[in-house]
């Protein structure tokens, strides 16, 4: 693949391939429009005042929900890493992978929803669709508890992940629908700064259920009380988190169309109900869709290594099992502290025109790689020196949100949309389903196989991300040259790119039929 094979990218279609392109300028476009009666409306006023007031507003009706819903998510992932030092290997007698199998067999279940659950995401109301989901994911994840053996406990652990297969793309999607792609990012952090949150406080709750003197062995009180508070989360997410700004009963109709106006310029639209064969087949043709892949993979192989086996490689350090569970605090707090200083620090460069999203991408990644081979590399008794590189390889979450926003801010179309994210986590879940593996037992807890596939991974991810900064850049000069732009500069042109910016906002065009869109990078 090289930049000529994203050239193709807005060029003309097949006759076949163009009919749903009218259709959908005329009859089957947004949800938005029904907001509008005519283009004019599209321009109306609103204060600068009432403006932040309403952005306010938007933020505190989406991010908390998906926040909350994100630490649940990250402390689910951690708990089968504290379960495992609080006795799970040797109650469930389990042996050889199979400790790595519990934590991959959740990511089949994952991998094999993940295409049905993007498409019922597209038909049924999305806040809805969310909260029913994360519902049966903490039944399933309480249902743990009661496992006699690794065959019950693997069945479950597959339910858990086809029910958790729609939370970060939805997610994605919710933020799409409510902020510009400027915003994006930002936003983004702020709900994937939970992550770390829930790092450190799956942590805390790691040390009090550790002090738990019951009747059950610990583990199972860390699958039930983890598990009974994401389903009270699910109901809460059923009936509080608002669908689409099209129809969300906390804003008039007045705020509702000003919500929808201010997303013109992602000239991404809000959602189409409708399933489009064509936009389905565009992406499959997209180059974009195989990077990002590429990018889910190469990604999350030490995700997924480091989540699962960062407790056993903190016990190998010599501290004691509820110690350990503490010791994951501050490697909550620096990923929380990193995905916020990479978004901020993003959202005030790209404040000033400048396209610096890859760059960021590859600057949060450079602690990573320095943790790595410093994990690679140093004695086994440099206990102070191999924590601190541990807990470098936090910044990775911070890389990983920006690709997400790439994912969002460069895809158009609905379907398109959903059939991308759908890839994305794709290659999220074979990278998850990968990363245990290299964790070999006999090799613990250096697991120097793999400390090697995160050092090989993140060298891997710099690459393609320079690879997408040059096909998007090449892409947009070849726009700008066809259609005049920095040559027209008269105030007739930029009239006329406006109407033409109207026309095609919310007519859930694709980005690559849409030649108004412009990539970001």
């Amino acid at each position: 693949m090289g930049i000529t094979s994203l050239k193709s990218i807005g060029a003309s279609r097949t006759q076949d391939s163009i009919e749903p392109q009218t259709s959908t300028l005329e009859a089957d476009g947004d949800t938005a429009l029904a907001l509008f009666s005519n283009p004019d409306e599209l321009h109306e006023g609103i204060s600068s005042q009432d403006r932040r007031r309403l952005q306010r507003k938007i933020d505190f009706m989406i991010l908390p929900y998906l926040a909350v819903c994100y630490a649940f998510f990250y402390i689910d992932k951690t708990t089968l890493s504290y379960a495992a030092i609080f006795g799970i290997r040797s109650d469930l007698k389990l042996v050889g992978t199979q400790y790595s199998w519990l934590s991959s067999i959740f990511y089949f279940g994952f991998l094999a929803w993940a295409f049905p659950t993007n498409f019922l995401m597209q038909r049924f109301p999305i806040g809805k669709y969310l909260g029913v989901n994360i519902f049966f994911w903490g039944v399933f994840l309480m249902l743990q508890a009661v496992a006699k053996n690794f065959t019950q406990i693997a069945i479950l652990r597959a339910f858990s992940g086809a029910a958790e297969a729609c939370a970060d793309p939805s997610f994605m999607l919710i933020t799409s629908m409510w902020y510009t792609r400027r915003q994006q990012p930002l936003r983004i952090g702020i709900w994937y700064t939970a992550n770390g949150l829930g790092v450190a406080l799956g942590g805390l709750l790691g040390y009090g259920i550790g002090h738990i003197k019951g009747s059950l062995p610990s583990w199972k009180y860390e699958f039930l009380i983890i598990g009974s508070l994401c389903t009270i989360w699910g109901a809460v997410l059923f009936f509080f988190l608002p669908d689409s700004p099209v129809t969300a009963p906390l804003l008039s109709q007045g705020e509702r169309r000003w919500a929808v106006e201010r997303l013109r310029e992602n000239q991404t639209g809000v959602e189409n109900k409708h399933l489009k064969r064509y936009q389905v087949v565009e992406a499959f043709k997209d180059p974009k869709l195989y990077v990002f892949f590429i990018l889910g993979v190469v990604c999350n192989i030490p995700n997924g290594g480091i989540s699962n086996f960062g407790t056993i490689i903190i016990q190998g350090f010599g501290f004691s099992t509820l110690v350990t569970t503490l010791m994951q605090v501050p490697y909550g707090v620096i990923i929380a502290l990193s995905i916020l200083t990479c978004v901020f620090l993003n959202d005030y460069v790209s404040r000033h025109g400048m396209q610096s999203r890859c760059y960021f991408i590859i600057l949060f990644m450079l602690p990573n790689i320095s943790g790595a081979f410093g994990l690679a590399f140093l004695d086994a008794n440099n206990k102070a020196g191999r924590l601190i590189c541990y807990y470098l390889t936090g910044p990775y979450n911070a890389a990983f949100v920006l690709i997400l926003s790439l994912q969002t801010a460069n895809t158009s179309g609905h379907t398109k949309k959903v059939v991308t994210n759908a890839v994305l986590f794709l290659g999220y879940c074979t990278g998850n389903i990968a990363g245990p593996f290299f964790y070999k037992t006999d090799q613990s807890p250096r697991y120097e196989l793999g400390i090697w596939s995160m050092v090989v991974s993140h060298l891997l991810e710099v690459a393609v991300i320079l690879l997408l900064r040059v096909l998007l850049a090449s892409e947009n000069k070849r726009r700008d040259l066809l259609q005049g732009i920095g040559v027209e500069d008269s105030d007739e042109a930029r009239a006329a790119r406006e109407r033409e910016l109207d026309r095609t906002a919310f007519s859930d065009m694709t980005d690559r039929e849409n030649m108004n869109f412009r990539y970001i990078y």
